[in-house]
């Protein structure tokens, strides 16, 4: 591994030349702009305004696997169990459970529980939200719910979640977004278009209006189980696309809370009255999806292998993103179940083996290919973008940048229609290394990547039913590596969170990324 190379003095002059000419979207001002010098929020404001660089997807909290938009769903939807700060799990809907068998747990749900309608909640909203993920192969999140077999109704409160086999990862997946409960009797009576404009959960927070690319509103829900949130009496999530205008709405007291926030900003929010940086490990991991499809370049396990070796991901975490991500060669992380931490704050670049590969693939004076990116998604993406298309360069690859916009970007992915690569950070709300190596199981990828290593097939089928934790562990180590090999992915690194809070909120970011507002509060 290689930490100072040719590319660290191309990527900071690279970098400077972009902070200079870039296009205003990306652009941050030298000089402040007018009414900044101290952020002008009223510090008596019940009302939490938090800036967003891409809008939430829907409220179809089974057809999206989208980290941003369930950092927003969190505020008004409950989950039958929910993680901690630490990754640990305790119940939340759920008042007791008992396991019974490797393939039935039984559950009794908290009395008092309503919906933002006023409809308790039952045992039959669980079945209904439960067996419809398990059984539609049409939403995103199916994949990770297909384990469930039924839900048994034992009474208004309990409950059996019964899955086909032995499921080691059931309570991760009960804590996360496709687990949030639906109101099963309004979607019934009204439909499901009805639903999606007006929705309704269980959560501290309840659906004011939703304003396509501009704001999501929520307001509290007087009647939550756990209390009504005194804190704020109104949560509003702008979308502002422009990395420069949600640092000027902080600094100006426009907004307290701007997410993404790139690091040529942060001495600019440290030294403003009133703002400062806050930043956390984040559990999201930017890479590259390449197709394996056969007829492409990429096909060939050596030219992946050259693209790997031609990032140097240590230049780019430097000198891109000013020490604002960890390089990986594994996308489960420290914390998470599973992990193979001797991948982890590692990379291979190495530029020679780079082209003896390509020789070796018959592709010695290279090809062309295109890269699709989201622009203001990911801290620094285009930045992160362009520069590997400049180190590819050195490889004979001329490499075409597309940039879409974020919903864009998402119906390309969700239609198949990606070219040979594309840039993305994904995230694991599971904490569950077997998330996160599913994305390597061929028949859930068919199409899209066409990726299948039949040694990688075996350990899936038999993590997935393994409640030995410790083999269930070395089985998801031993994906990693292989995937490491094979890179069907390339893995560059895994972010942190940079935002920029006001100093009149009590915050403490967490891995998940969740934008949870009963933690935030007013100092």
């Amino acid at each position: 591994m290689r930490k100072k190379s040719f590319w660290g003095f191309l990527m900071m002059a690279m970098v400077a030349f972009m902070l200079v000419g870039c296009s205003g979207s990306e652009e941050t001002s030298e000089a402040p702009a007018e009414g900044e010098g101290k952020a002008s929020t009223n510090a008596d404001s019940k009302t939490l305004t938090i800036a967003l660089g891409t809008d939430m997807v829907t409220f179809d909290i089974h057809d999206h696997n989208n980290t941003s938009t369930e950092a927003v769903h969190v505020n008004m939807f409950n989950y039958l169990f929910k993680k901690d700060a630490s990754g640990e799990i305790h119940p939340e809907l759920v008042q007791e459970f008992t396991q019974i068998d490797d393939l039935t747990v039984e559950m009794k749900l908290k009395e008092g529980v309503t919906f933002h309608n006023g409809d308790p909640l039952t045992s039959a909203d669980v079945k209904f939200t439960l067996e419809r993920v398990a059984t539609d192969d049409k939403l995103q999140e199916y994949p990770n719910y297909k384990q469930i077999k039924e839900v048994q109704i034992i009474d208004e409160l309990t409950f059996k979640v019964v899955t086909h086999a032995p499921e080691p990862s059931l309570f991760h997946r009960l804590s996360r977004l496709g687990s949030g409960i639906l109101p099963s009797k309004y979607i019934e009576e009204n439909g499901w278009d009805h639903f999606l404009a007006n929705p309704v959960g269980t959560g501290p927070y309840q659906f004011k209006e939703w304003v396509r690319d501009d704001r999501i509103v929520f307001t509290p829900y007087d009647n939550y189980y756990d209390g009504k949130v005194e804190e704020w009496d109104e949560l509003v999530f702008r979308i502002i696309p422009e990395n420069s205008t949600r640092v000027s709405e902080l600094l100006t007291g426009g907004v307290d809370i701007a997410v993404n926030v790139p690091p040529a900003d942060w001495d600019r929010i440290n030294s403003n009255e009133g703002t400062s940086v806050v930043q956390e490990n984040s559990n999201r991991v930017v890479m590259l999806i390449l197709r394996s499809t056969e007829g492409l370049p990429t096909s060939d396990v050596r030219v992946r292998q050259a693209i790997d070796f031609a990032i140097d991901n240590g230049a780019i975490t430097e000198n891109v993103l000013k020490g604002g991500a960890v390089p990986t060669l594994t996308r489960v992380g420290p914390g998470n179940f599973g992990a193979a931490e001797d991948l982890f704050n590692k990379f291979n670049y190495d530029l020679e083996k780079a082209k003896q590969l390509m020789a070796e693939a018959g592709f010695e004076d290279g090809f062309e290919m295109t890269l699709q990116s989201p622009r203001g998604r990911y801290l620094q993406d285009a930045e992160v973008a362009e520069m590997i298309a400049g180190m590819l360069s050195a490889i004979n690859i001329k490499v075409n940048v597309e940039f879409l916009e974020w919903s864009n970007f998402v119906e390309m992915r969700a239609a198949n229609e990606n070219k040979e690569a594309y840039l993305i950070g994904l995230g694991n709300s599971m904490f569950d290394g077997a998330y996160s190596v599913d994305w390597y199981r061929a028949a859930r990828f068919e199409g899209h990547t066409d990726y299948k290593n039949d040694r990688i097939e075996e350990l899936l089928a038999a993590s997935a039913v393994n409640m030995n934790q410790e083999e269930r562990a070395a089985q998801i180590q031993e994906i990693q590596e292989i995937a490491a090999e094979e890179v069907p992915h390339i893995m560059l690194h895994q972010e942190k969170i940079n935002l920029g809070v006001s100093d009149r909120i009590n915050f403490v970011p967490t891995p998940d990324e969740m934008l949870y507002a009963p933690s935030m509060t007013r100092k």
